[in-house]
Formats: C-alpha cells, structure tokens, sequence
C-alpha cells in the first residue's frame, strides 16, 4: 500500500483511518506510541501474575518452614511495562471501587484491556 495514494486522492481518509485503527500490535507505530506496552498481550499479563502468584506462594512457604534467622528475601515480581505513555497510571495493588450495575444493563462482552488486567493482578 502506498501511503502517496491518499494524497492523489485514491485513497480515502475513512478507508487510510481504519487501516491505521487496525495495525497489528507489532507493528511500528504501535510501538512509538505505547512503547514495551505494544508488546504485551493479556496472555503475557495473566502469565507474569502466575509467576509472581507462585513465587509469592513458594516464599511463604520457605518463610514459614524456616528458622526465625534464615529467612528468604521476598520474591521480585516481573518487571511490567509503563503505561504512563497512555495517559494510564501505572497498575497499583489497590483494588479500584466498581460502581454498582444498572438493573437492565447487559454485561459488557468486551474483553478487559491489558491496563485493566495489569491493574487488576497487580
């Protein structure tokens, strides 16, 4: 595709936006605009909650069959990317509060985003 088409009036700003909206998640320009965060899918989000889940689990359990004097230092959990580029604060532990849903409201058949799953397992 060439991108001059849109200047020699072949290519129309509607059909040049939705290819832009719809560029794979590794491609270019989603990684000058939101960095590493382009690069992480949900699964990679739920993956480094499990790895961290389980560290957190085997250091309680070093924890609690050790000597008072030998315990182990607490796990580091993945390092994540930064979603400060988005505008997004980076994900706290912090659960945020829900607001209560409307008695005829359909749920929401999207799936979540990776901010709101980062934020989410923390």
């Amino acid at each position: 595709m060439d991108l001059l088409d849109w200047h020699r009036e072949t290519l129309s700003a509607r059909r040049l936006a939705l290819l832009v909206k719809h560029l794979p998640r590794d491609s270019a320009l989603n990684r000058e605009l939101h960095g590493e965060a382009a690069e992480w899918s949900v699964s990679d989000h739920l993956l480094a909650a499990a790895v961290d889940h389980l560290a957190a689990a085997n250091w309680m359990f070093a924890c609690v069959n050790s000597e008072e004097g030998d315990q182990p230092e607490p796990p580091t959990p993945v390092p994540r990317p930064s979603y400060d580029d988005e505008g997004e604060a980076p994900p706290t532990t912090e659960p945020s509060p829900s607001p209560s849903p409307d008695p005829g409201s359909t749920p929401n058949d999207e799936a979540p985003s990776a901010v709101q799953l980062a934020r989410f397992f923390g």
